[in-house]
């Protein structure tokens, strides 16, 4: 039986924190396919929750140039050591093997930026003729290096001539767990209420001009940000709530130092297993020059406000 029974593995080093990475393989597979849609065309839930030990998943991917389907069972979370142990119960692997066993492993890297995933695949084939899995494995490595592309903010660069490093766009994706048309009336219609659920960075939004979560609408930020208290004017240039989404133009205030142009827009969708949402923010903007950073920052504290903003509608409930 020795021969039937192997062992691979591999390193991937990431940008990405272990956390994120280890979060969208554990609790967000079903978007693994808009990270790497040439590679795994879904994750789909087929019992259970996203995330949760026995829980029962499948894959579409594609391997050796062919269409596959892969369903497995969770047989292990480790949120705090960044873990995760899937087993092959039906597909297209259990042609060539009687088992087959996907573990993943992210671990911080020492010097504290980025992280280490650890991929191993434990199986024994059904009979001598079978291959081992080194292009599975291979597989693994690609995947996770589109992934990890995808979790960072991405910058954009629009080529232009003598103008694209100035005009940029960084967007990112916050788990949510309320529902996506309360997330997004919190922002459209009642930012003003932001305050009292993020305090310590948002002091207060008021109404200058129209009606709240209206087109034409003119709002006032008051918010800290690098630890500086700042002010930023918007108007309000896009408002759907079918799609539960929004958009903002900054018209004044602390932004319009640094930017020739700033674009806020919030995209919430409900998640396709009916628990929670996901708040897709994106912010598009030209720099006024050379010497200005990425508003990554700024993106990040967008993500901490929706978290708050998140725990806010919950405890509502």
């Amino acid at each position: 039986m020795s021969s039937l029974i192997g062992k691979v593995e591999t390193d991937v080093e990431l940008k990405a924190s272990a956390e994120k990475f280890h979060d969208m393989f554990c609790n967000r597979p079903h978007r693994i396919s808009n990270a790497s849609s040439d590679k795994v065309q879904a994750c789909s839930l087929h019992e259970g929750d996203w995330g949760k030990e026995g829980s029962i998943i499948c894959w579409n991917y594609v391997h050796g140039w062919e269409a596959k389907v892969l369903k497995e069972i969770v047989e292990s979370v480790d949120p705090k050591n960044n873990s995760l142990c899937l087993r092959a119960i039906e597909g297209d692997l259990l042609k060539e093997y009687k088992n087959f066993l996907i573990k993943l492993q992210v671990s911080p890297k020492s010097n504290g930026q980025g992280s280490i995933a650890h991929w191993t695949m434990e199986y024994e084939k059904l009979h001598e003729g079978i291959a081992h899995l080194e292009t599975l494995l291979e597989l693994a490595v690609q995947v996770s290096k589109d992934v990890d592309s995808h979790l960072l903010p991405r910058q954009i660069q629009v080529k232009q001539p003598e103008m694209s490093s100035l005009i940029g766009k960084v967007e990112t994706d916050v788990e949510l767990k309320a529902s996506a048309e309360k997330f997004h009336d919190m922002f459209c219609n009642r930012p003003h209420h932001i305050s009292n659920a993020s305090s310590d960075k948002v002091q207060a939004c008021s109404l200058h001009e129209g009606d709240w979560g209206k087109e034409g609408s003119i709002i006032c930020w008051n918010y800290v940000h690098d630890g500086e208290a700042k002010v930023l004017k918007e108007i309000v240039e896009s408002v759907d709530p079918k799609n539960n989404s929004l958009c903002l133009r900054a018209i004044e205030g602390d932004l319009l130092k640094e930017y020739k142009s700033f674009l806020i827009k919030l995209q919430v969708s409900p998640k396709s297993n009916g628990q929670g949402s996901i708040a897709h923010w994106t912010m598009e903007y030209e720099k006024l020059h050379e010497g200005i950073a990425h508003p990554e920052t700024l993106l990040e504290l967008a993500v901490q406000v929706s978290k708050d903003v998140d725990s806010h509608l919950i405890q509502g409930n």
